[in-house]
């Protein structure tokens, strides 16, 4: 999943954004509210961790725009803003969550898990292709009942793919998926991770497929 944060404080998004990178997520980070708003139009993120008090573009305005273009991303408000009608009008403002700060890191990660699975259950929480079952909000996979141990980036490119049934994923959808803005991936190393993947899915039932000239597509393997 690749998320965006919009956090005037360094040192609160450089905690999450190192806790979501170490749950597997491509991880944006932005300091203001014009910045969150202009990244945001990109419709690129599944999921929002957005300050209230932003430098600016105030955090709620930032939330209007955002819902007034139709977006369904899902919304985790973290901020220092208390009070029953403070969270009744950001919740009425289209957040999916309210988080007080100081919060425990801990409670931040089962939020976050929380609103990544609802938003999965609107598609395929599960897919199972061959022996492979896939957990995509809980990034796990099992071939049967074995777990299938795979990295960040592994499961990054299976849970793209798997994410778009039937339909051909391109490599710069791949490499989008996978890498926050700090962060490059070069054309090897999605070479390299669909490599050990497809290593690691042998004996599966699933395989990727190059459909050359256009990208990859996740499928139950015939000759298995």
């Amino acid at each position: 999943m690749r998320i965006l944060i919009a956090e005037d404080d360094p040192a609160i998004t450089a905690a999450i954004a190192d806790s979501l990178r170490h749950g597997g997520h491509a991880v944006d980070c932005v300091a203001s509210g014009s910045q969150a708003d202009a990244a945001l139009q990109g419709s690129i993120h599944d999921l929002l961790i957005l300050d209230l008090g932003l430098p600016a573009l105030d955090g709620s305005e930032v939330l209007h725009r955002l819902r007034e273009r139709g977006s369904s991303v899902p919304v985790l408000v973290i901020t220092a803003r208390e009070g029953l009608n403070e969270r009744i009008r950001v919740l009425d403002l289209g957040a999916d969550d309210y988080l007080v700060k100081p919060f425990a890191l801990a409670e931040f990660e089962a939020r976050v898990r929380a609103l990544l699975r609802r938003s999965a259950s609107r598609g395929n929480t599960e897919v199972c292709i061959g022996r492979l079952r896939l957990d995509l909000p809980g990034h796990r996979a099992w071939v049967d009942d074995a777990p299938l141990e795979l990295t960040a980036r592994e499961f990054g490119v299976i849970e793209a793919l798997a994410s778009r049934p039937n339909r051909i994923t391109h490599r710069t959808q791949l490499i989008d998926a996978l890498c926050s803005w700090d962060q490059d991936l070069t054309q090897n190393g999605l070479d390299i991770a669909i490599h050990r993947l497809r290593r690691k899915l042998h004996g599966s039932g699933a395989n990727v497929r190059t459909v050359r000239g256009l990208g990859y597509l996740l499928e139950e393997a015939l000759d298995e």
